[in-house]
């Protein structure tokens, strides 16, 4: 979650950057989220931007400590192994990350 604030009532909001369809500056910021939502804010376009892929990165960074956490755990493989094995951890985590930045979709 990133966190914004309402125009006008100074009021903090956790907004989900997966449910943001689209951010204008109209001149105010004018956040719309997949389901027609709008909140105006009164942070500037850019910094919004900057919040989303602030966060879209550290997802993406857990997914990928996660993922080398748990994928290849033994300590009874040789060298000639650990080479294939860093091969397949590249190639995994990559995968891992494009499945856990898939942006959603409006459904119409």
């Amino acid at each position: 979650m990133i966190t914004l604030t309402r125009l006008g009532a100074g009021q903090a909001i956790a907004v989900n950057p997966d449910l943001i369809e689209r951010i204008e500056a109209t001149p105010d910021t004018v956040v719309t989220l997949v389901d027609g939502h709008k909140l105006v804010v009164e942070e500037p376009l850019d910094d919004v931007i900057e919040r989303v892929r602030t966060w879209r990165a550290s997802v993406a960074a857990q997914a990928v400590q996660i993922f080398r956490q748990t994928e290849f755990d033994d300590d009874s493989l040789t060298e000639h192994d650990m080479s294939e094995v860093a091969l397949a951890d590249k190639a995994g985590a990559h995968a891992q990350v494009g499945r856990v930045l898939r942006m959603p979709t409006r459904e119409v």
